[in-house]
């Protein structure tokens, strides 16, 4: 028969406390928002090939209206996010007015049919997490169970913020 020697109790209680306090430091890294799920996501590592353009001619303002930091009118940018198999871009045309965002299109461009079946997800969740809210208060993490193409809208809206910002 084998016999161990039980760890002293002295190393198991220094053990414990060590294991509590860390985890106490690192929870205070996080801020509420980070714990909801809804903070900044880990940056992609993925190459960007994002793309910008003017606002679209359709804006729902007058040209140069503005009613807060963003001028207001339609706009679209292309992002791009990493999956295990590719590269997957996403193009998103958001409408903006006074700040807050009145409507936004999702266009994929999946390159494998896993990632079809998860932006057609995403696509069909965002609206309800978007619309109605401040461009600054946004950042999606998750949308409908995808949580990758979130990585190609965040990249999307801030190139938007930048050029409506001009």
């Amino acid at each position: 028969m084998i016999r161990t020697t039980a760890v002293p109790r002295p190393v198991r209680v220094g053990a414990a406390f060590a294991g509590i306090a860390g985890m106490l430091a690192l929870a205070g890294c996080s801020t509420a928002q980070d714990a909801a799920g809804t903070g900044t996501p880990a940056a992609s590592t993925a190459p960007s090939t994002a793309s910008s353009t003017a606002p679209s001619t359709g804006a729902s303002a007058p040209a140069g209206a503005t009613s807060g930091a963003y001028k207001d009118g339609s706009y679209t940018a292309q992002g791009s996010y990493a999956t295990p198999e590719s590269v997957e871009s996403v193009t998103v045309t958001v409408t903006l007015s006074a700040d807050v965002i009145t409507a936004v299109e999702v266009t994929g461009n999946p390159q494998k049919a896993e990632s079809q079946d998860y932006q057609s997800k995403f696509i069909g969740g965002i609206s309800d997490a978007v619309v109605g809210k401040k461009i600054d208060e946004i950042s999606v993490s998750r949308v409908a169970g995808s949580s990758l193409t979130s990585g190609g809208f965040n990249e999307a809206i801030a190139q938007i913020k930048t050029e409506a910002a001009g």
